[in-house]
């Protein structure tokens, strides 16, 4: 049995999926599919903390589906932009996991991962499945992997 480390860019994909297919991820359909036949070493939800009630009640379902939620706070700035993303968080934790993981799933259409998945199929010799929304997912991000895998109608709620 392959032992899978899971790695979720929660805001990455809550945007990518409304903008496509103004619906949501369905993270129930999508455990069952990439946990089938093997072994979780880890699951990773990175999100951004804006402290509101109905982002707590969603990361409580995460957590029980099987995800450890790591927090990041949403930071406003003056100008009114705003920044929250984990990209070095995941980089440093997927390497981490590497080692004890037999495959790597990312999920995530940002082509700066691309970099991260090379190193870890050259490096560690790891099999590297990414999932994202073909159209808004970076062709680099999509090379890189060993298969690429996209998020549409099988994996989104009705």
């Amino acid at each position: 049995m392959d032992k899978v480390a899971i790695f979720v860019d929660v805001q990455n994909v809550y945007y990518t999926v409304r903008q496509a297919y103004k619906r949501n991820f369905d993270y129930n359909k999508f455990w069952a599919e990439v946990t089938a036949g093997r072994e979780v070493v880890k699951a990773i939800a990175y999100a951004i903390d804006r402290a509101d009630r109905k982002q707590q009640e969603f990361q409580n379902i995460l957590r029980a589906i099987g995800f450890e939620v790591k927090l990041k706070p949403y930071i406003q700035r003056a100008d009114g932009s705003a920044k929250g993303d984990w990209d070095v968080g995941i980089t440093l934790d997927a390497i981490e996991y590497a080692e004890q993981a037999d495959v790597i799933v990312l999920v995530s259409g940002d082509g700066d991962f691309a970099l991260l998945v090379d190193k870890i199929r050259q490096v560690h010799g790891k099999v590297v499945e990414v999932y994202g929304v073909p159209q808004l997912t970076a062709n680099s991000l999509m090379s890189a992997a060993n298969e690429f895998k996209p998020i549409d109608e099988r994996l989104l709620l009705s």
